[in-house]
């Protein structure tokens, strides 16, 4: 069985046996194109080749005989937008979650249209993110681009519409793109309104585990696979991963911290967040996972590394360290709670809690007494301390107690950031053996979709873990006294957020200006 992740990055693709060994892999890389703060785009056809390409490279590689193919199952980033005209041709590149150019539309909808009805039927909070606000942006203000759209889809979608000439979107997706009526599993009327659009504007839904067989014979040759090879829709990348990391049974919570960061769970009917503040996405008709996004992971410690830490950068280089093992041993020496400094890491904006594209990031509590060292931990349990701030909306949401966190991703690799995780979620925290996690959930709902599997309890029997961390009392009580100091003061600048944002959205438009 082939799973393929299409990733914002890059897109993998990994074949198991049916027991969950890996037999062989591939992974092809992309751009994305950031001209200034607010794009983040792609070229829907690099990602489009790079899929045939991994496809291509692992059958290829793994020698099977096309057969033993059981099915090709796929995972996806969320959030994508891409405008198709009536030729079936992309008038827009592929704008990703990261674009913000939506963001005054969002804010409209979200103060001026009551979105906060619309996101309580919908699950996806409101956000520059979401194809709700793009597509109201682009019917708002590219007119031309709008009056010759035939369809709005995502990448995956642009991807099978290569496959088998058919615009679908799975439920998973579907329910991240803020107009999916959760209940119905239906576009939801009232968004569709907000943007402007009717409902043959977009695909058709259909359940993460519709199978489509005979794709166009000429892809299929080139491929190496047989025409009549199942292709399983599946689901969004976050949603499998927790299937990926045995995260599913109810209790079950996983994060993961990559470049940004995640928390999720499983629940087993939709509901959403009086107060707004986590999504809930489809995984099946029985699987729903809740949770929320958080844009700055590790790349507040890649920025820690980069502006504040070059001498002991340069010092690692020339022992042949890792920077990273430099950067976590000096917040080392530094006592849990970084003697009163708290850091909010929201370099990126903001998504959960607060969804709000124009938080900054910012050292309180900065005294004489302070030294590089406390302004690095203070930065790695600030990253930690706003994910935890997620959390605690999850488990208002959740009906079940925690039972187990499971935690991947980059920042795993650190036992003192596993370690600070559990002494500020007060958890134990596992460190599960997850090797491309959203492939694997991408399989393994697969053999669902199949009926070789009536549950995804088989996950535990492929996973085993590498660490474990128990919570540190002493260290418990010093984040639980610090912890609503993060939190409240996160809130109450927000007006001050907003300001900020403005000086330097107009300093930046000045600033190319003088360029040009």
């Amino acid at each position: 069985m082939l799973g393929v992740d299409i990733g914002t990055t890059s897109t993998k693709g990994v074949l198991y046996r049916e027991t969950g060994e890996i037999i062989a892999q591939s992974n092809q890389g992309y751009d994305l194109h950031t001209p200034d703060v607010r794009t983040a785009e792609q070229n829907p056809d690099d990602i489009y080749q790079a899929v045939l390409h991994v496809i291509r490279e692992t059958v290829k590689e793994s020698e099977i005989d096309k057969k033993d193919l059981s099915f090709i199952s796929f995972s996806s980033a969320m959030h994508s937008l891409i405008a198709m005209d009536e030729d079936n041709k992309a008038i827009t590149p592929c704008i990703t979650w990261a674009d913000n150019r939506s963001s005054h539309w969002a804010t409209k909808i979200k103060n001026e249209w009551n979105g906060h009805d619309v996101y309580l039927r919908t699950g996806t909070p409101i956000h520059p993110m979401s194809p709700l606000s793009k597509i109201t942006w682009l019917e708002q203000e590219q007119p031309e681009t709008a009056e010759k759209t035939k369809k709005y889809i995502g990448i995956k979608e642009y991807v099978f519409y290569q496959f088998f000439g058919d615009y679908v979107m799975d439920y998973s997706l579907g329910s991240a793109t803020g107009m999916m009526n959760l209940e119905e599993l239906a576009w939801d009327k009232g968004a569709l309104e907000m943007a402007g659009i009717s409902a043959d504007k977009l695909p058709r839904l259909v359940p993460t585990t519709e199978s489509f067989t005979n794709c166009h014979s000429e892809i299929a040759e080139d491929l190496g696979i047989a025409p009549e090879t199942k292709f399983i829709i599946g689901a969004s990348d976050g949603v499998l991963s927790n299937i990926g990391v045995n995260a599913i049974k109810e209790g079950d919570v996983a994060i993961t911290i990559g470049t940004s960061g995640a928390i999720r769970t499983v629940i087993p009917k939709p509901r959403t967040d009086q107060k707004g503040r986590i999504f809930c996405y489809a995984l099946t008709e029985d699987h729903w996972v809740i949770g929320g996004p958080v844009n700055n992971g590790g790349m507040v410690l890649r920025w820690i590394r980069d502006e504040l830490a070059a001498s002991e950068v340069e010092t690692a280089k020339r022992l042949n360290i890792d920077a990273y093992e430099v950067l976590t041993a000096i917040a080392k020496q530094v006592e849990p709670g970084s003697n009163g400094l708290l850091f909010h890491p929201f370099l990126a904006g903001e998504r959960a809690p607060l969804w709000n594209a124009n938080v900054r990031g910012s050292f309180i509590g900065l005294t004489l007494n302070h030294k590089k060292e406390h302004m690095v931990r203070a930065a790695l349990e600030g990253v930690i301390f706003n994910l935890y701030s997620v959390f605690l909306a999850l488990v208002e949401v959740m009906d079940v107690p925690v039972k187990s966190i499971k935690a991947t991703g980059g920042f795993s690799k650190s036992e003192l950031w596993r370690q600070m995780m559990a002494d500020i979620f007060d958890q134990n925290v596992i460190v599960p053996k997850s090797y491309e996690s959203s492939c694997l959930g991408a399989c393994l709902l697969g053999l669902y979709a199949e009926g070789k599997i009536d549950s995804f309890d088989v996950v535990e029997e492929l996973i085993g873990f590498t660490h474990e961390h128990e919570p540190n009392p002493d260290h418990v009580s010093t984040y639980q006294e610090l912890m609503p100091i993060f939190i409240n003061i996160s809130r109450s600048l927000e007006q001050e957020y907003e300001q900020i944002a403005a000086y330097q959205e107009k300093k930046s438009l000045e600033n190319k200006q003088n360029e040009e």
